[in-house]
């Protein structure tokens, strides 16, 4: 999955990426091209910024949610082979071992 966001810089109007994971409230970053300062903020007034922010709240809902996926399919099939597992210990256990009779 992509994880960055294509920024529109206010100034020079350069495109440039940042991650998804940094654009939150309180962050700054100077555009590549011109140097100006862009302070990202929810409540912006700037279109592109606003945009931005939008876009990486979007993307990190969805990292989440794959992470979660992925977290209940991994315990999910986890506990599935556990159990076969150890279904095959017993069973190995008691047709291989010898007997003392």
């Amino acid at each position: 999955m992509e994880d960055s966001v294509q920024i529109n810089c206010s100034r020079c109007k350069n495109v440039f990426r940042e991650r998804a994971m940094r654009l939150q409230n309180g962050y700054s970053r100077q555009c590549p091209c011109c140097e100006v300062l862009l302070f990202f903020d929810e409540d912006s007034q700037n279109p592109n910024i606003k945009r931005a922010m939008r876009t990486a709240r979007n993307l990190r809902k969805e990292q989440r949610e794959l992470d979660a996926a992925a977290v209940f399919s991994a315990a999910s099939s986890g506990a599935g082979s556990s159990r076969l597992q150890s279904h095959r210990g017993r069973s190995q256990g008691r047709g291989s071992g010898s007997h003392d009779d």
